[in-house]
């Protein structure tokens, strides 16, 4: 079976086609500036060169046309017809308490997605359009919802309440949810395969750091805590959003600037992190890090302190909660490609916890390996992440057990 794994963004939408019996990628692509000039579409059928053309896209309609018409393009499509195609995996960011794993998308799962948009106001709408414009496109081909909350809905009250009145959750749901779940999934499964140990006996932290950042702390299979909250706001420092802050410091910036606390929270996400921290250098880790380097730039160096501090924080918090780990994993764009940050984090402050890590073996970028010493009491993996295959498992689990 061909398994369409799809991410919709308000003005994107990213495709994977994927074979589930080998699990290999078919064919990928990304339609960009959906209703906006200048929308285009980039493909690559897998050991082929990429493709990139202008396409008008007025709305995502237009853009699953475009992407279903590029699938099963003569020259160099991926399917020759759509009946090849025998199910649509759909990354949707938040499912709130509805949803504790994947589900077949019904008319009254529709309707919770659209309950949750008050918590993801600018990701569900979006992810709700891609599935009803699939539906529209491909009539009697069954479409899975995958949630980045479902995998967190496994922890305690003790560790989503926030300590507010009890009304304010009992009312709105107000709570921690966690972000990136089907990141720490992926993640967390794959290392108890390198390990060759039983997922359900391990006690493992995720780091999954890159423009978003967050850690989980995983216990005999299930997520018991993860830094991320209500919103992605919550947790690391990370490239835009400041993670953890005093609510008083809102309070404080409103009044001192004159701002509504739209206007704070706005600044929060998209103007603070290491970008804030480096006073206006840079959100992307790359150029931090190279300026970090070469030493004469203080605002970098204070950002990249500032992030990996946080990041070991977190990590420290978990391994008593965790009552020790296993192994610690990183991934995504910085986890997986920065040696550097990865060995900032582990030296010294993880030391106590038996970290060792190998120098040499943790030279590597996007690369799955073991990088701490073999006699490490506690595991340091490298492990590039694959949202996008957890979406088509999900999926093909869900469409055979329908």
């Amino acid at each position: 079976m061909k398994i369409l794994v799809i991410n919709c963004g308000s003005s994107s939408l990213k495709f994977q086609l994927i074979d589930s019996e080998t699990e290999e990628l078919t064919a990928k692509g990304l339609c960009e500036r959906i209703g906006i000039a200048g929308s285009r579409i980039s493909y690559t059928l897998t050991g082929h060169e990429k493709r990139k053309w202008d396409a008008p896209m007025a709305d995502h309609k237009d853009a699953v046309r475009l992407m279903l018409q590029t699938l099963t393009n003569p020259e160099d499509g991926a399917v020759k017809e759509l009946s090849e195609i025998g199910a649509v995996g759909h990354r949707v960011v938040h499912g709130g308490e509805h949803f504790s794993e994947a589900t077949l998308i019904t008319p009254q799962v529709k309707e919770a997605i659209m309950e949750c948009t008050v918590l993801a106001p600018l990701h569900n709408p979006a992810n709700l359009q891609g599935i009803e414009d699939c539906e529209l496109q491909l009539p009697g081909v069954p479409q899975v919802a995958v949630f980045d909350t479902a995998f967190h809905q496994t922890m305690d009250e003790e560790a989503y309440l926030y300590a507010i009145p009890y009304r304010y959750y009992k009312q709105f749901g107000i709570r921690r949810y966690g972000f990136h779940g089907t990141s720490h999934q992926y993640v967390s499964r794959r290392a108890a395969d390198i390990l060759g140990k039983p997922y359900e006996s391990l006690k493992l932290i995720i780091c999954h750091l890159g423009n978003g950042a967050s850690v989980s702390a995983i216990k005999d299979g299930r997520c018991i805590d993860t830094s991320m909250g209500l919103t992605p706001l919550e947790g690391l420092v990370m490239g835009t959003r400041s993670g953890d802050v005093d609510p008083g410091v809102l309070e404080m910036m409103a009044g001192k600037d004159g701002k509504n606390i739209h206007e704070v929270v706005r600044i929060l996400n998209k103007e603070s992190g290491v970008l804030g921290l480096s006073d206006g250098f840079s959100s992307d880790f790359r150029d931090l890090e190279d300026a970090y380097l070469e030493g004469n730039n203080p605002a970098a160096t204070r950002a990249i302190k500032a992030f990996v501090l946080r990041v070991a924080k977190y990590i420290g918090a978990y391994a008593a909660e965790l009552n020790g780990a296993d192994a610690i994993c990183f991934t995504a764009g910085i986890g997986e490609n920065s040696p550097v940050i990865r060995e900032l984090i582990c030296s010294p402050y993880l030391e106590h916890l038996g970290v060792e890590l190998d120098k040499e073996a943790n030279n590597i970028r996007g690369k799955e390996r073991i990088v701490s010493t073999p006699s490490a009491k506690t595991k340091v993996l490298v492990i590039p992440t694959n949202e996008e295959l957890e979406i088509a498992r999900h999926t093909l689990a869900i469409v055979k057990g329908k």
